[in-house]
């Protein structure tokens, strides 16, 4: 799957700003704060679109295990926030972890498909349909943050 990158432009303040806090652990900290509380965003859509789909038959629900993670990034100067199914997709292991929605590695299934079974995604359009949100979230976190950061110098 895909990442999504976004690119902000007009920050000369904020880069003001990062430069006078002068602490890269500091703002690497911030950044994960803002991308981990923006990422919720993406997790609640993804969560009402998958509750919209799971089956009240069974007591498996994909939505219960939609988590929102931090990812590795070999760039010390990078941060990755990720959404996604706790638990994974892979059958290899006859015994997955535990997961409080149940065994649903079946979830790539229903979000890509299969052959003779049609593709109900709820993943990809959280993302899609909440860029502008999500951008805001990160933007107003980080910016709150920064600013409490610096009063503190």
């Amino acid at each position: 799957m895909a990442g999504v990158e976004v690119e902000i432009t007009g920050l000369d303040d904020v880069v003001n700003r990062l430069q006078r806090l002068a602490n890269p652990r500091r703002t690497k900290s911030i950044a994960r704060k803002a991308a981990r509380q923006a990422m919720n965003i993406v997790r609640d859509a993804a969560r009402n679109n998958a509750k919209a789909i799971d089956d009240p038959e069974t007591s498996e629900k994909i939505f219960k295990n939609i988590k929102v993670s931090a990812g590795k990034t070999r760039n010390p100067n990078e941060i990755k926030m990720r959404v996604g199914v706790d638990g994974g997709a892979s059958f290899s292991n006859p015994n997955p972890k535990p997961t409080s929605g149940g065994d649903t590695r079946h979830w790539r299934w229903v979000e890509y498909g299969k052959s003779g079974v049609p593709a109900v995604p709820f993943t990809r359009p959280a993302l899609a349909n909440n860029i502008q949100q999500v951008t805001n979230k990160f933007s107003e976190v980080f910016n709150a943050e920064l600013d409490k950061e610096l009063a503190n110098l």
